[in-house]
């Protein structure tokens, strides 16, 4: 039941978040919300040669949504806008089509795949991956505007 998805592995990262807070000068910023659950998550970034650069987050959520923004946090220095948006729908896969957990560097993601069997957690376990994306593309138009 429940357990399943408030397992040691969830709990343990829930409660230790990395890189809390937010940067002084973001290149993106955005903020996602769930109004099922009222999980709020606001992602800051910082964009170098293509990459996440620079990352700092406020996580105001369950401990689904904080495990999530945990792993994102562990993981995001280096990313891409590609491989964001990939994780974001791999994320997507488990949770909704059954698909495999996400592999590579954000392959932490798989203790959240009991989450599956639970539709009203969805929301609140994807937050992190849609503001994410919507930070880096935002700092993306940023920067083509730019030059």
């Amino acid at each position: 039941m429940l357990d399943d998805i408030y397992n040691t592995k969830i709990l343990e990262l829930a409660g230790n978040i990395p890189r809390i807070g937010r940067l002084a000068h973001p290149d993106g910023s955005a903020r996602a919300h769930s109004r099922l659950c009222g999980s709020t998550v606001t992602v800051d970034v910082k964009l170098e040669d293509g990459r996440v650069s620079d990352f700092a987050h406020e996580v105001k959520a369950c401990a689904l949504g904080q495990a999530s923004s945990s792993v994102m946090a562990r993981n995001v220095i280096g990313a891409t806008l590609e491989e964001l948006r990939e994780v974001r729908a791999a994320m997507i896969r488990m949770l909704k089509e059954g698909g495999p957990p996400p592999s590579g560097r954000f392959e932490d993601l798989k203790y959240l795949e009991p989450v599956r069997d639970y539709k009203a957690r969805h929301a609140s376990t994807l937050l992190t991956f849609d503001a994410v994306v919507e930070a880096v593309e935002q700092a993306e138009r940023k920067r083509r505007s730019a030059a």
